[in-house]
């Protein structure tokens, strides 16, 4: 494994260097999404609501919304404040560890001992175990200060991260009032008697995720697949325009703000040329006398000034945008 934070605990005078891992991963399996009809992947487009272009991630800046106000953050501003920067997690206090609710329970954290000695390491971890105490930490990660525990992981010192208490939410229900007879609790008592045993994880398997794995199995064995490369599809030959974003046409831009205005008047739009100043990316030209379906027409190996739409729109390069 790759430690991804190393530095020191410190309580007190003593330091405890140490490196920090990721303690879980996920065993679900991974899917991306695919048309039903030709099995082409589905992409996520960054698109401008404004300028109908695709953006990328450079030209993305964060903004936060208070009512009908807007503040948008460059990455320059959010740069310029102070990040935290500190290689210790620092101990705060020791708390009895039934103190600890874990609904504020986060990530968890692998720790391990750096440098000849692990002493320091061991007297750390024995002494939450046999006081049956956790340690309340603070520490930097990723820039941002956060609050977590340390405890006791078989022979290993575990970090969790704790949610903040502002992160709760408030709630407005809860149980009506009811009263529970002796021998309705005795009878609760009983049962959870015969349910009782010791915890072992390893026991527990999820059988959605071993299902699915044999069927898709099967499916492998059996051949029922598809070409990976065959759901790419045709690279587009658009390039980015100087804004950073991928330029569709003029035109297209236009119907849908006329449609949105109309509120979703889907009618055949009227001829209607290129703007000058809209630039048509690469040199590709198409072999003359080609028909394009949907009523765009090419004519010899050049694009015409007018551009013919109904109810279609070109983007740039050889790709064709649905309206």
């Amino acid at each position: 494994m790759r430690a991804i934070w190393s530095g020191e605990i410190t309580f007190g005078l003593v330091n405890v260097p140490v490196k920090l891992y990721g303690a879980t991963r996920s065993h679900d399996i991974s899917f991306h999404q695919v048309h039903d009809d030709d099995q082409g992947r589905i992409r996520y487009e960054r698109r401008c609501e404004v300028c109908g272009r695709e953006i990328d991630y450079e030209h993305i800046d964060k903004a936060y919304e208070d009512g009908d106000k807007t503040v948008v953050l460059s990455e320059e501003e959010l740069d310029a404040l102070p990040a935290e920067e500190s290689d210790e997690i620092d101990v705060v206090q020791f708390v009895p560890s039934d103190q600890v609710d874990p609904i504020l329970l986060g990530t968890s954290y692998f720790l391990e001992p750096v440098g000849r000695s692990s002493k320091a390491y061991v007297l750390l971890r024995r002494t939450l175990e046999e006081t049956e105490r956790t340690a309340i930490v603070t520490f930097t990660l990723r820039t941002k200060t956060r609050l977590g525990v340390l405890r006791v992981h078989e022979d290993l010192l575990a970090l969790q991260t704790l949610r903040w208490p502002t992160d709760l939410k408030d709630v407005d229900f809860g149980p009506s009032r009811s009263k529970v007879s002796a021998k309705e609790m005795e009878m609760s008592a009983a049962l959870v008697e015969q349910f009782s045993d010791d915890f072992h994880p390893e026991q527990f398997t999820d059988e959605y995720q071993a299902e699915l794995r044999r069927l898709l199995e099967a499916k492998l064995e059996e051949g029922d697949t598809v070409d990976t490369d065959a759901t790419f599809g045709k690279q587009s030959s658009g390039e980015d325009s100087e804004e950073g974003g991928k330029v569709i046409s003029l035109m297209d831009a236009l119907e849908r703000s006329v449609r949105r205005r109309r509120g979703g008047d889907t009618g055949a739009s009227d001829d209607g040329e290129k703007s000058g100043g809209t630039k048509k990316s690469g040199g590709t030209k198409k072999s003359g006398g080609t028909k394009k379906s949907g009523g765009t027409k090419k004519s010899g190996s050049k694009k015409s000034g007018s551009t013919k739409k109904s109810g279609t729109a070109k983007k740039s390069g050889a790709s064709k945008k649905s309206a």
